[in-house]
């Protein structure tokens, strides 16, 4: 298993169980930094199915929240996911950005 994947499957566990239980001290701050990082690994033909999951997952967070039991932790986990998400939809627009202007 490459760093890559890694990065990636350790920034969604943290993202899923600091939306479930509510966050820890300095969650989002690691969540975000798992996401600028995990974004570099991402694949050049990846990137736009990635930014379009990423609106997709931001618009429908919170739909489940009207669920009795799970609906809150749901929109938790989604709402983990989706920090987590846009913070390495920062690292993917930059890098198809250098990408465009890079002779």
């Amino acid at each position: 298993m490459d760093a890559g994947k890694i990065i990636k499957l350790v920034g969604v566990l943290v993202a899923l169980v600091a939306g479930v239980i509510g966050g820890f001290a300095y969650s989002a701050v690691v969540i975000a930094v798992l996401g600028l990082v995990g974004g570099y690994f991402i694949e050049k033909d990846d990137r736009m199915r990635f930014l379009v999951a990423t609106v997709a997952l931001i618009a429908v967070q919170g739909a489940l929240d009207s669920i009795n039991v799970v609906g809150p932790y749901l929109t938790g986990a989604l709402g983990g996911l989706a920090a987590l998400f846009s913070a390495a939809a920062v690292t993917a627009i930059a890098m198809g950005t250098i990408d465009a202007v890079r002779p």
